[in-house]
């Protein structure tokens, strides 16, 4: 006997629906128990897994021969997600459920050798693909259902183990669906970093401030020990919350990476920090299977690339079209995979190897030749693609040791909220954008108006300053965030020259 159950693979970021197709023959002599498709070793293992867990769920399982295909047949499939398919489809063909209960329905999880139904990941793209191919049930192991269930129209239930999914198909134990998780959202956390705990630095914070509010990028540069990392670590709280767009967005990224750690739907921005010796496909994702790397797992978020100067090159250089794109697509031979990675990029690094070069105290070591190579580890191109260039002096020991403490993270994110409300008033008919960093050169043109002294400054720095066509937009990004700001229509002198301020300066020996 014939039966077709329905799985799901995860490719990229998206579900694709998969047909699990059973045939059972019964009065085959010789037992056997094969499947097709492009199966991997743990799709192939599955073979035993499921034996075990339908005779351990008190069903039975005859020794006869069964051919499981997995069909469309050209794609690879990996994991252990279609467990739960396979065995429903051997319990069908072999008239231990009933058929008619598995039309529109979607099985996935992995099942244990005693019938527990054990997590996947990729739950909520799951789901998504259900809903899109027109299903109007997905089963999922129990800890996956409230992250599946954010995916509205569609059923939603969560199994513990294969006897109790026996039992809801013949309708003798109905499970009931899980509910949206909307109402749970988590609260903002307790950051152990705020900028009232940070003394010193203003010029710096104002920077910070200004990154956030249009979700510009910013390179800090100073000697060791002045505070750049803990800045770096403190721009989370001045963020506004993520919107429900975005946090779908992103639970979906970390729900394929397999990082939602239990929770359902996550509701903090991400903040990722990898360590200079990360490869190129650790950081712009990869692999044999391709999957997200940092820069998508901090889209929404930030992304803190602490001493980027020990980074290595290649890596270094692939954060080019990211940094433009929004995006980062990853060409293997049998086809492309595209990722989003709109993330504010927070770089630091010390002003050359000693780490001392400018510091008011210390004596830098290094010879001009060394700094200039040091330094020119960040190519041009890479350079131009960040708005602030700030550098972090040395705090005086007198506002080290004072007892006052500066404007705290909930007072600056309260501005940085206001301003991005006027961006999204600003860009309402034009839902992709949400900060200024997002404008392409035609909206620049279009949304950036300035005053006739603000033009005019704005002719003589790019001039004076020989700015390259993209510096010449993103500073006038720049300009159009500390405009809003300070809550003005247009772009006034004062904001085009503090934008200006920002550019790289170049090295004096």
């Amino acid at each position: 006997m014939l039966a077709i159950v329905h799985a799901c693979a995860i490719v990229g970021l998206d579900g694709e629906v998969i047909e699990v197709q059973v045939d059972f023959s019964p009065r085959a002599s010789v037992p056997a128990f094969t499947i097709v498709g492009l199966p991997d070793s743990a799709v192939r293992e599955s073979r035993e897994r499921v034996r075990a867990a339908i005779k351990n769920s008190s069903l039975q399982f005859p020794n006869k021969v069964y051919i499981v295909n997995l069909s469309p047949a050209n794609l690879p499939k990996h994991g252990p997600a279609y467990d739960l398919a396979i065995a429903v489809g051997v319990l069908a063909a072999t008239d231990q459920v009933p058929l008619e209960a598995l039309a529109g329905a979607m099985f996935v999880g992995e099942l244990s050798l005693d019938g527990r139904v054990s997590h996947v990941k990729g739950a909520m793209p799951m789901a998504y693909a259900a809903k899109q191919a027109g299903f109007h049930t997905i089963y999922t192991p129990a800890e996956d259902a409230p992250e599946a269930a954010l995916v509205e129209g569609i059923r939603v239930i969560p199994l513990q183990t294969l006897g109790q999914l026996v039992e809801h198909l013949y309708g003798t134990k109905t499970l009931e669906p899980c509910p949206p998780p909307i109402a749970q959202d988590e609260p903002l956390p307790n950051y152990l970093v705020d900028f009232a705990d940070v003394r010193g630095q203003e010029h710096v914070k104002r920077a910070l401030e200004i990154a956030a509010a249009g979700g510009h990028n910013v390179r800090l540069v100073g000697s060791p020990g002045v505070g750049k990392s803990l800045l770096a670590r403190a721009v989370p709280t001045i963020l506004p919350p993520l919107t429900h767009d975005e946090a779908l967005e992103v639970t979906r990224i970390y729900s394929v990476a397999d990082l939602l750690e239990g929770r359902a739907l996550l509701r903090t921005r991400p903040f990722r920090a990898p360590h200079h010796t990360i490869s190129q496909a650790g950081l712009v994702g990869g692999g044999s299977l391709p999957k997200p790397g940092e820069i998508s797992l901090s889209h929404n978020g930030v992304l803190f690339l602490d001493e980027i100067n020990e980074f290595s090159l290649k890596v270094l250089e692939v954060l080019r079209q990211p940094l433009e794109d929004k995006l980062v697509t990853i060409s293997r031979a049998n086809g492309s995979l595209t990722f989003p990675s709109n993330f504010m990029l927070i770089a630091a690094h010390n002003p050359c190897p000693c780490g001392y070069y400018g510091d008011s105290l210390r004596q830098c070591t290094c010879s001009p030749n060394l700094i200039e190579r040091y330094q020119s580890k960040l190519s041009g191109p890479l350079l131009d693609r960040i708005d602030l260039h700030v550098d972090v002096p040395r705090v005086d020991y007198d506002k080290l040791m004072g007892s006052g403490r500066g404007e705290t993270s909930a007072e600056i994110r309260a501005r940085v909220i206001a301003a991005r409300q006027r961006q999204a008033e600003r860009f309402a008919d034009q839902p992709h954008l949400r900060t200024n960093a997002d404008m392409t050169a035609k909206q620049v043109q279009a949304l950036c108006q300035l005053t006739p002294e603000a033009k005019q400054l704005l002719e003589i720095s790019v001039r004076r300053m020989q700015l390259s066509a993209r510096a010449y937009h993103r500073v006038l990004k720049l300009s159009r965030t500390i405009a809003d700001l300070a809550a003005s229509a247009l772009i006034d002198v004062t904001h085009v020259a503090e934008a200006v301020q920002y550019r790289p300066k170049a090295l004096v020996f």
